[in-house]
Formats: structure tokens, sequence, C-alpha cells
């Protein structure tokens, strides 16, 4: 009996510093970003990073000076993206960071009409 409790202790010991990490949250509704989402921080949130737990603050480095998606930084802390989408609610639901949708897919440009205007203006450089 007692192996097979150690046995069980053993599968859920990884997940229980992804709920400390989480603070016990979960993801909530108006904040499931995608992979391609970009992300910034604030303008003076780098200073209030210090306050952070150590996850957060790792996120603010990365995103200190530019920009990264959603899956870049999850691959940068090597976390769990679900674990990444949480922490990225928390700091945007404190002001730290600023979130960016990607560009709906019926926004985007047409690849077949950007290649027909490079083609007339390569025509027009070369004098065709």
């Amino acid at each position: 009996m007692s192996d097979e409790l150690d046995g069980e202790l053993e599968l859920t010991a990884p997940l229980v510093p992804l709920f400390v990490i989480a603070q016990g949250r979960a993801l909530p509704r108006e904040s499931e970003y995608e992979h391609t989402t970009i992300i910034t921080a604030h303008e003076g949130a780098v200073a209030a990073a210090r306050t952070l737990a150590p996850e957060a603050r790792t996120v603010m480095d990365l995103i200190a000076d530019g920009f990264l998606s959603v899956a870049e930084v999850a691959a940068h802390t090597r976390l769990p993206l679900g674990i990444v989408r949480i922490l990225l609610a928390q700091m945007a639901e404190d002001g730290l960071i600023h979130v960016r949708d990607p560009v709906p897919h019926a926004e985007r440009h047409d690849p077949v009409l950007l290649t027909a205007v490079l083609d007339g203006l390569m025509r027009i450089r070369t004098g065709a």
C-alpha cells in the first residue's frame, strides 16, 4: 500500500511547482492568448518587476527592450505554454505588460497581389 502511494506522489510532484508559479489561478477566459500574440513591457514596468515572482521577473527581463510572442516567452523560460499564459494574464491585469493580438487572417495581405506588385516594380526598374 505504501509503495502505491509513493508512486502516486512521484507522478504528481512535478505539477506542484507549476501550481505555485500560477499562484493557483486559472487562465481567465478573456486572456486566452494565441501563440502569436505579441507581448511587450509598459514603460516603467521594469522597475516594478523587482517585486514580482522570479518567473515573472524573467518574463519582464525578456520583453523589457522589445517584443516577443507568447510562444517565444514560453520557449525562453522553458515553462509550459499554459503557465506562461497565466503569468502574462496576471501581469496584464497588474498593468505591467501590453498585449497585442495577432492580425486576424482575414486582414492579412494577399501574397499573390504582393508578388504582382513586386514584379511590376522590378519591370519598372529594369525598364522592360
